[in-house]
């Protein structure tokens, strides 16, 4: 069995001190490759260092999280643009809306939304979305664009089946993590994920945030980390009434696509 963690966030200060140990405990669970988030200016390009320091196991996104909007100006697009042209970043983003915290004021999340996918536009690479309690005005502006850029995935997709089936018929992919192992807040995704095709369903930790609450034994720590992609792949398979083997072999035919990994 051989998976892809679509959205791992390695640059994350957890995974300093240990990062080498964390890639050999993913290949050990099968998780072969990964595509490390940009969520802000600095942290996108710690993720492009780290795909180029791991060749052919590490790629990258590149992009500011809405949490991070306020922050953006036309050094920070100069910067997203000019690391959108590096060969292992291949998607613009983690970018959309977030009006679950709102650390953003909204009106400044959809211009700088609006300029992460002109990125996406002019530089023709695929979208990392993000959409947290803002699914109308995310869903006007994706819109918009959607004809435009070659590919879009809403990743960490938690929301309702109105939403996934608005995302599906833009022709989106959908990113799943360990949400759906949630009992308190993740059930509904058990029914929804049966309604996502196989060739747009891709999978992911989210890491080091969304430890599925289904694992055991449970670490103390309570660090999520790419090796539990495989756990997350066996309850998806099992909702869907798939093998676990199945879930796995169409998720990463379909991300490697997506993101053009050999």
């Amino acid at each position: 069995m051989q998976l892809l963690d679509i959205g791992a966030n390695l640059t994350h200060e957890s995974f300093h001190h240990d990062l080498d140990a964390v890639l050999q405990r993913a290949q050990a669970h099968g998780v072969t490759q990964m595509v490390v988030t940009g969520a802000s200016r600095d942290g996108s390009t710690h993720a492009l260092a780290l795909a180029r320091q791991h060749p052919g196991e590490l790629y990258a996104t590149a992009g500011v999280h809405p949490h991070h909007a306020v922050d953006y100006d036309d050094a920070t697009d100069a910067l997203l643009r000019e690391l959108a042209q590096q060969p292992e970043v291949r998607a613009v983003g983690e970018t959309g809306l977030d009006y679950h915290r709102n650390y953003s004021p909204r009106e400044v999340q959809l211009a700088v939304f609006e300029r992460q996918l002109q990125i996406a536009v002019d530089m023709h690479k695929p979208v990392f979305l993000h959409q947290r309690d803002a699914h109308d005005d995310f869903i006007a502006l994706l819109r918009r664009y959607r004809s435009q850029v070659p590919a879009a995935v809403v990743h960490c997709f938690t929301d309702t089946g109105t939403a996934l089936r608005d995302y599906l018929a833009l022709d989106c992919h959908i990113g799943i993590t360990g949400w759906i192992c949630d009992e308190r807040r993740g059930t509904h995704l058990r029914e929804l994920v049966r309604e996502i095709p196989a060739h747009r369903l891709m999978i992911e930790t989210d890491a080091p945030y969304l430890l599925p609450r289904t694992v055991r034994p449970h670490p103390a720590h309570r660090r999520n980390e790419p090796m539990y992609l495989r756990h997350i792949c066996e309850e998806i398979a099992r909702d869907r009434g798939e093998t676990a083997a199945e879930t796995a072999a169409h998720s990463t035919a379909t991300a490697k696509a997506f993101f053009g990994i050999e």
